[in-house]
């Protein structure tokens, strides 16, 4: 029977708490990581009673932040999106450190914060504060995020999620903010009756510049390639954007199809398995010795989504891929030719413009130049053998540890890293194999990152197992989440290389302060770290180095928490040093053997 002429629907109000809640259920979101507060109340209410949400209770909400962004590492590319919330006032303020580091590795990331009822803010009014624990963090997150808005119409609720999802996901990912008041958050709204994004103005605009992006693409490939067939030398260089824009099969294909040697930035190097064909390593400050004298040597540079920062390039950018002729390919169009002087900058999504050079690789053109490139791949590989005899000599133990651990990894581990000499080590010295993944703070570099992250992305990625290394300093900026690992039962390892300072920072104050080792030496402590872990309930052992290099991994790749004693001299190296080019690494090579091995003019000092 139809409906009866004149008759009015009946619609069934909610609670906008509630329509958050079913909004991040509907879109994919599984975990939502948190610390309570009064004034997130009513959405932790309402994440709590969904049946397709888990509240996920962190003791810091910088650890919240780091979680979300983890769980969104976990799954780069595919679309997911992590989710935190805290808070007013100190709780949205601590969220700030995990923001920026969403913000500056192009992470896909929801911040949900709590505010006082809009009749409590101050908005323009000349005082300092008027409601409790009232911030303004909109203003305060805008500079590190792609959007920061505060929600003062409960009806505004729909398009100001369905936005923030978008913006998050979409061009160069990255954080998003939305500041919900109380008032807000207890209104009731009818669902269908409110305004959607996808249908305004915006959206509409954003379309638009896919269309132009995709010809972007399609007119950069055509002239990428015409550069590239030409080319003695050329390499590709992988960066985080590859990663983040799900490019990693695209990457692949072409690859393979072209027998391309390629190097990696920090945060593209797990796009690649260690054994891949040609696949030379990491560049940069920290980088393999033999990746970064093949981008010197290179005479043609494809550049596939990095923002070639300092420590890729060096100080002297001009020093960089300096007799190459560079393609810079990104979705964000304020980082091309930004500090490396470009033959060929190209405004596109790197998955759509490796896909166009796939399709204009014809067979006769390409099996010539691929024909013409076979010394390039000789000589890579004869400098990568000459220099490996001298570096298994350079490396101190915690290297030799991380490469003998590799081999005791399993083959679908998620490795995440924190931020120290432990990470630079772990970079250079983990080969990665087919299946694994290695997440990496890049440009915040935050210490503490590592342990809240992998809770983040275990729970993203159920059935694998987590396998953290920290340093003892990073380990105790977030310690407090060992709780939450325990009381969620997460598989992660935690494999801590206890070298009884904070190693970076000594490393430099070695280097320049005459031995004066403050706050990283004297003045810095740590407590029993296995007793600590056993008092979180966690099972714990320690080790020397020596000891594992001796006895092998056998049952230690088992325990909740490792702790391996390491030498507290140990440096990084090979390092790249301030004002020199990126082939001339320290401790330096000899001046003879260096010229030979390249193939460009080298740098007068």
């Amino acid at each position: 029977m139809g409906k009866r002429e004149g008759a009015v629907e009946k619609v069934e109000p909610m609670k906008v708490a509630r329509y958050v809640a079913d909004f991040l259920a509907a879109a994919g979101v599984g975990h939502v990581f948190e610390m309570a507060g009064g004034a997130i109340a009513h959405l932790l209410d309402a994440v709590h009673e969904h049946p397709r949400l888990e509240a996920v209770s962190m003791h810091h909400e910088q650890a919240a932040a780091f979680a979300a962004e983890g769980y969104a590492r976990a799954r780069a590319g595919s679309g997911g999106i992590g989710v935190a919330m805290a808070t007013s006032g100190p709780g949205a303020l601590n969220l700030l450190t995990g923001i920026g580091s969403c913000y500056f590795d192009s992470i896909p990331a929801l911040f949900i914060t709590g505010q006082v009822n809009t009749y409590e803010f101050k908005f323009d009014a000349p005082v300092r504060q008027n409601g409790f624990q009232e911030t303004d963090i909109v203003s305060v997150a805008k500079p590190i995020t792609k959007h920061a808005e505060l929600v003062t119409q409960a009806e505004d609720i729909r398009f100001a999620l369905e936005r923030a999802l978008h913006l998050a996901r979409t061009g160069r990912p990255g954080p998003v903010l939305l500041d919900l008041p109380m008032d807000v958050q207890r209104a009731e709204v009818v669902p269908e009756r409110l305004r959607s994004y996808w249908a305004g103005e915006e959206f509409k605009r954003y379309r638009e510049e896919q269309a132009e992006l995709s010809r972007g693409a399609a007119e950069g490939a055509e002239q990428a390639m015409k550069l590239l067939l030409a080319a003695k030398r050329p390499l590709v260089l992988i960066g985080g954007g590859v990663r983040s824009g799900g490019a990693v099969e695209a990457l692949r294909e072409w690859l393979e199809l072209t027998k391309l040697p390629s190097v990696a930035s920090l945060l593209g190097l797990d796009a690649l398995p260690a054994d891949w064909p040609h696949f030379l390593g990491l560049i940069g400050t920290y980088g393999h010795r033999q990746a970064n004298l093949a981008v010197a040597n290179s005479d043609f540079l494809l550049v596939l989504g990095s923002r070639l920062d300092t420590r890729q390039t060096g100080t002297r950018p001009e020093w960089f891929a300096r007799e190459a002729k560079v393609i810079h390919v990104d979705i964000d169009a304020n980082e091309l030719g930004r500090k490396v002087r470009t033959e060929l900058p190209v405004h596109a999504d790197v998955g759509r413009f490796l896909k166009q050079l796939s399709a204009r690789w014809t067979e006769p053109d390409g099996e010539k130049a691929s024909a013409c490139w076979e010394p390039w791949r000789i000589h890579l590989q004869a400098n990568r053998s000459l220099l490996k005899e001298r570096l298994e000599g350079e490396v101190p133990h915690p290297t030799l540890l991380l490469k003998s651990l590799a081999a005791h990894l399993r083959e679908d581990d998620l490795i995440c890293l924190d931020v120290g000499q432990h990470q630079m080590w772990a970079s250079q010295s983990l080969r990665l194999r087919e299946g694994q993944r290695l997440l990496n703070a890049g440009g915040m570099g935050a210490m503490g990152f590592a342990l809240p992250a992998a809770i983040g992305a275990a729970l993203a990625s159920p059935g694998r197992r987590l396998v953290v290394i920290a340093g003892d300093g990073g380990l105790q900026v977030n310690i407090q989440e060992l709780e939450t690992m325990v009381r969620l039962r997460l598989p992660l390892l935690l494999l801590v290389l206890n070298n009884r300072s904070l190693g970076m920072v000594r490393q430099f104050q070695d280097q320049n302060f005459e031995g004066r080792l403050g706050s990283t030496v004297q003045g810095y402590g740590c407590p029993d770290l296995v007793h600590l872990a056993e008092a979180y309930g966690l099972p714990s052992r320690r080790a020397t180095a020596a000891e594992v290099l001796e006895k092998g991994w056998a049952g230690l790749t088992d325990v909740g928490l490792l702790e391996i004693e390491v030498s507290g001299s140990a440096d990084v190296v090979p390092k790249l040093g301030v004002n020199k080019p990126p082939e001339d690494m320290d401790p330096p090579l000899p001046g003879e053997l260096l010229r030979r091995l390249l193939e460009v003019n080298p740098i007068n000092e």
